[in-house]
């Protein structure tokens, strides 16, 4: 075994860092060592120095109180605790202080052919590390959201007592929703409470400068990822101390592509014993649609997990055990971690809308059903230079492909490339038909990444292009003209000054057109793009790199796509109402929603009335609605778990969010203005926002004006944020992506610094050197796992032999998994997993192993009109599997598009992606869909067929589906392998060969052979069967 080197790595965590030591390091061992090569971790708050001693047979590891030199000759008396003794059976080399030493097993010992030694110590160190933080113990976890009318209040409380015999400090840490604002946050340190204090920013500001200059290592807590933010306290708890985390957020749900999404993250790092999410709804117009999404679930915790809904309320609790928290009955690790995601829509029989009144105040809710989609003229101006080479460009290309064959033959388009300087690909707009839109296509593949970033140029000649349709009079009475803009830098050719280029471009639209605004990555100015959009009456969005990003740009292009009405204006009565939010809007797209707040007035009418007019493709239309006051106030006060007197707060959320808009797109007389509202309301309601700090503060002995403030989503590129994983989710490759809370608590001493990606998963930090190294413990307690250890940097398994007979005396035993990816034991070639496994007909075992191995082009596999489900798929020529396949449920309507690379799941055009071996829990009215580690994916309901997907990587590679609950397919199933659910009838075996018979279906002869086959219904690497095998 060799024990590799790591050039260029510095500190205790290199090799030459071992320096000799005398034997007087350490207390008195037998057996004793006569020589020691020795290293020492820093430091921490703790003021504990650890050591890690290695002789040529022994493995040191020890704590000492008081830091000291190398020669370390007078430690080793009852300062130091020894924590490690352990005799190796390795003997190591002489040379091991030397960077890239060697060290070889006595006999034969199989092992790696190459594995770092380090290992061990990782090992050790990571079980002492485990064993303090748990001294800091989460008795009690709570996630309390209330959902009224679309506006949530969340309450997360968090209980943990130190039970360590030193103080420790407990940092309580937490995601929540960029839209919402923070509320409240207090802690309870021994029955004391400590509040947090909303302030203006800059007073804030002012007391935490004061903090610094006297030493005090106050600081601003604040963080941002994709769709979250980040929130962290830490305070240092005396001995059996108990303390009381509580923080309150709220923020009004968002009408996304037909459905309204709570997020809300979990992540103890511990087992709890009393853990608890409940999730409130209450809607007055009826709840038609309920999904209970989870990145983290597993078969225990959906036990867990219970659903209950009436008309118009719904509760989704989630209470798990001890034991249901367990990733598995060996570990005493926890499974919670991850998102858990509310999504559901609302019954809208009133096409003027739902107005609901509550305490005085009112909000009203407008998304009609059943309206045409407006024709629309859009314009793609596509960022092609340099910067976007690679996979950026890739992604572009295959979204733009994906949204042009979603255009509507009633749409024009035309597409402008830019780089340094600016290009059309057709002289005018041209309609969607398919033969311009296949050239279209031809065209986006062909897009190379190269040159300058000419934005100015680019976008005035998209609106030059729809001014001269404009007055060739090519563009349809009533249609919606849109300009959507892709890139990833600022302007660095032609006009380069971004206030230029707003000016250019507001004057050049001059209210016509609105321009949309996609921002790649992080190079480029959000706040540049933000105004630019909102100064033409569109938007912004950041699009994450990511795998993803392409189903980002897709999800984006639906949510307008769609326009149904143009120009809406809403009316109430004067004497009725005041201090109304926006009532006037240019868009409606299908799939969202508007919402108008407002007081009612002292003395009112008894009934609200309301008018709303909008232009629709030919005519103007007026929608009418009216709600009686009293009787809405009583329905508000009746439910008990409802959050009362939360419609005022929704007016000054909403308020305080279209402010904070308008000031953006404001002259500096009106921002100033307009800020000032905003902020004399972020006070009155003890919100923090933007121009909001709150002030956390602590018992006098401790650190304090710790300030947290809102992040702002164009101040992140240069800010100094707290780290923040970014993968859905809005990254699991999942447009989540991401209302989440995260925990995480651990000793004094710990690092802060910004955590790697393989870091946090066990519930603490460690630190060798001079950076700090997270790892997770995926293997036997005190030994890190190696798919971890091949990703963990600098420390990188080099290469890893096939598994081999282990020697139970080698310190590395149970290390020898055979690849970086999930193990599989090694299975014959010969023996080969069928592309799908049918169970026949009436039986329960025998089964059918089917290989289409000679149809071309797409396959209808399966087909079922009276159970709502199609699939299909492409074969992969002459050998098993498939290259994709596609499952379409019609209620509820989803689409399943699986591929080797991930799984998309389409709901209302909404596109997720979820890559093989995640994670995915998602329960919806009449489908279940999950997937665990192993990468099984199982689509399933009890009145339904169950469906399981798998990307198999053993030999054969491709993508497997096999069947259940085929007893449940009806008469009219058909397809490929619904075919054999149809008569089916088997010929006699030969008589000197029974291992083969004909099989005939629906009036085709097909030769069935009795054969080994790798049956992988319930996951790799699978297990050997006999069954009929035929091949189409």
């Amino acid at each position: 075994m060799e024990l590799v080197g790591m050039p260029g790595v510095k500190g205790p965590g290199a090799w030459k860092s071992f320096v000799p030591c005398r034997r007087g390091i350490v207390p008195p061992l037998q057996p004793e060592p006569t020589f020691f090569w020795c290293t020492f971790l820093p430091p921490a708050k703790v003021h504990r120095t650890f050591v890690i001693c290695l002789s040529e047979d022994t493995v040191v590891f020890l704590a000492c109180r008081s830091q000291f030199p190398r020669t370390c000759h007078h430690v080793g008396e009852v300062a130091n605790k020894l924590l490690i003794y352990s005799p190796l059976a390795l003997k190591f080399r002489s040379r091991l202080a030397v960077t890239g030493a060697t060290m070889k097993p006595p006999g034969p010992v199989y092992t790696c052919s190459k594995v770092l030694v380090l290992l061990s110590l990782l090992a050790i160190h990571q079980t002492t590390t485990a064993q303090q933080v748990n001294d800091i113990d989460i008795y009690s976890l709570t996630v309390d959201s209330r959902v009224s009318s679309r506006f949530a209040h969340t309450v997360v409380t968090s209980r943990v007592v130190n039970r360590a015999d030193t103080v420790q400090e407990a940092t309580f840490q937490m995601e929540l929703p960029k839209k919402a604002f923070i509320t409240n946050f207090s802690m309870i340190i021994d029955g004391v409470t400590y509040p947090g204090i909303i302030k203006e920013k800059d007073e804030a500001q002012a007391q935490y400068s004061t903090a610094v200059a006297r030493g005090r290592s106050a600081g601003l807590v604040k963080a941002s990822g994709r769709n979250m933010e980040q929130f962290q306290v830490s305070v240092s708890a005396a001995p059996n101390a108990k303390i009381t985390f509580e923080l309150v957020y709220e923020e009004l749900l968002k009408r996304r592509l037909g459905v309204y999404e709570l997020l809300l993250k979990v992540r103890p790092q511990q087992l709890v014993k009393h853990l608890q999410m409940d999730i409130h709804i209450f809607e007055p117009q009826g709840i038609s649609f309920l999904e209970t999404e989870s990145t983290f679930m597993t078969n225990e915790l959906g036990d867990a997990l219970i659903t209950s809904q009436n008309k118009t309320k719904a509760h989704i609790q989630l209470k798990p055990t001890l034991s249901q928290q367990q990733k598995s009955p060996e570990q005493q690790e926890t499974a919670l971690d991850g998102y858990l995601i509310i999504r559901y829509d609302v019954d809208r029989a009133d096409s003027g809308g739902s107005i609901q009144i509550e305490n005085g105040y009112f909000v009203h809710y407008f998304a009609p059903e059943g309206l045409t989609t407006m024709p629309k003229n859009v314009v793609f101006v596509i960022d092609q230079s340099g910067s976007m080479s690679g996979r950026k460009i890739q992604q572009t290309q295959e979204a733009l492909i994906k949204i042009l064959d979603d255009l509507s033959p009633r749409d024009q388009f035309n597409l402008i490339t830019f780089s340094s300087e600016a290009t059309q690909w057709s002289p005018s707009l041209v309609p969607a038909s398919a033969e311009n839109v296949n050239k279209a296509r031809s065209f986006a593949a062909g897009i190379h990444a190269l040159g300058g970033t000419n934005i100015n140029d680019a976008v005035l000649m998209a609106v030059q292009l729809l001014d001269r349709s404009n007055r060739e009079e090519r563009l349809p009475t009533r249609s919606v003209s849109l300009i959507i803009l892709l890139t990833d830098g600022d302007p660095t050719v032609g006009e380069t000054n971004p206030r230029n280029i707003q000016k250019n471009v507001r004057e050049a639209v001059s209210g016509r057109y609105s321009l949309f605004c996609l921002g790649f990555g992080f190079d480029v100015s959000y706040a540049f793009l933000e105004k630019l959009a909102l100064d033409t009456g569109g938007l912004a969005r950041r699009i994450y790199e990511d795998s993803d990003s392409a189903l980002q740009l897709q999800d984006f292009y639906q949510e307008v796509a769609n326009p149904l009405l143009t120009t809406v204006t809403f009316e109430y009565p004067s004497n009725a109402v005041e201090e109304v939010t926006q009532d006037n809007f240019r868009f409606l797209f299908k799939g969202s929603e508007m919402v108008v707040a407002g007081k009612l007035r002292d003395q009112g009418p008894d009934v609200l009335t309301a008018k709303v007019s909008g232009h629709l493709t030919t005519q103007n239309v007026t929608f009418q609605t009216e709600s009686s006051v009293a009787e809405q106030e009583a329905e508000f006060q009746s439910p008990k778990y409802i959050f009362h007197n939360f419609m005022e707060r929704l007016w000054a959320y909403l308020t305080i969010q279209q402010l904070l808009e308008g000031s953006v797109s404001a002259s500096d007389a009106e921002r100033q203005v307009l800020q000032t509202r905003a902020l004399n309301l972020s006070l009155a309601y003890s919100f923090v926002t933007p121009l909001t700090s709150m002030v956390v503060t602590k018992p006098e002995d401790q650190e304090q004006s710790q300030v947290a403030e809102k992040p702002v989503e164009g101040e992140t590129r240069n800010s100094n944020i707290l780290a923040l994983s970014v993968s859905h989710p809005d990254s699991r490759s999942r447009n989540v992506h991401p209302g989440r809370a995260f925990f995480r608590h651990h000793v004094q001493g710990a690092p802060r610094a910004k955590t790697p990606k393989t870091a946090g998963i066990s519930g603490f930090r460690t630190n060798f050197g001079t950076g700090g190294f997270g790892f997770r413990k995926l293997g036997p307690p005190g030994l890190p796992g190696t798919s971890d250890l091949a990703a963990f940097h600098p420390f990188r398994l080099l290469a890893l032999s096939p598994p081999a007979p282990s020697n139970p005396d080698s310190a590395v035993s149970g290390v020898n998994e055979t690849k970086e990816t999930f193990m599989t034991a090694q299975t014959p070639a010969f023996i080969q997993a069928p592309s799908a496994i049918l169970p026949l007909p009436g039986q329960s075992v025998e089964r059918l192993c089917v290989d289409p191995r000679h149809l071309q082009g797409p396959v209808n596999l399966l087909s079922d009109s009276e159970q709502g489900v199609e699939v299909t798929g492409q074969s992969q020529m002459e050998k098993a599997g498939f290259s994709w396949i596609e499952v379409t449920f019609k209620n509820p309507p989803v689409r399943v598009h699986a591929s080797p690379k991930q799984v998309v799941v389409t709901r209302n055009r909404r596109s997720s992606a979820y890559k093989w071996k995640e994670t995915l829990f998602s329960v919806m009215p009449s489908l279940k869909m999950t997937m665990d580690k192993t990468g099984l994916l199982l689509l399933s309901d009890p009145d339904k067929v169950t469906i399981g997907l798998l990307a198999w990587d053993g030999p054969g590679e491709g993508l497997r589906i096999f069947l259940r609950d085929t007893d449940r397919f009806s008469s009219h199933v058909g397809g490929t392998l619904g075919q054999f659910y149809q008569e089916v009838l088997w010929g006699s075996p030969a008589p000197s060969d029974d291992s083969r018979r004909m099989l005939r279906v629906q009036g085709t002869d097909h030769s069935a052979t009795r054969k080994r086959k790798l049956d992988y219904q319930e996951g790799p690497p699978g297990v050997e069967i006999s069954c009929w095998s035929v091949e189409l």
